[in-house]
């Protein structure tokens, strides 16, 4: 089966988003954080140069990437996009870590509860306008 790896677009915020959460899962940005500036032999605006072009984030087996949209892209660009990260950590405790620390400064959807479908779930946007959501079921282990 194929492996999903998320990609997040963000309006120049996508650096400050990635620091954030590399500070909540920890590791470390594979390969750095590669600027639009950097892309050789490109023209590119200079208010756009320092912009993200690429940032990859390994978490367990799992990577997420994200990139900042350049003016040309802006028109059509919407926070969150109405995409969710759905996340399946290995307990409540971390389950409750991950909701607070993620949500923090966002907007809660529906807080940790257990839920009638046998979820210990809650879903939230974050502060970058990404939408996530904690699922955990210690039976699906």
């Amino acid at each position: 089966m194929a492996k999903l790896n998320p990609y997040l677009n963000f309006d120049g915020t996508c650096e400050e988003a990635f620091n954030f959460y590399k500070s909540v899962f920890g590791g470390e940005f594979k390969g750095g954080i590669f600027r639009m500036g950097d892309i050789e032999g490109a023209e590119i605006p200079e208010g756009e140069r320092d912009l993200v072009m690429h940032v990859s984030l390994p978490i367990g087996n799992d990577i997420l990437m994200g990139s900042d949209v350049g003016n040309a892209q802006r028109p059509y660009f919407k926070p969150g996009n109405n995409n969710y990260i759905s996340i399946f950590p290995e307990s409540r405790e971390e389950a409750d870590r991950l909701f607070n620390e993620l949500s923090e400064g966002g907007e809660v959807e529906m807080p940790m509860e257990d839920q009638f479908w046998g979820d210990y779930f809650g879903s939230f946007m974050d502060r970058f306008g990404i939408y996530w959501m904690i699922n955990y079921n210690e039976v699906n282990l």
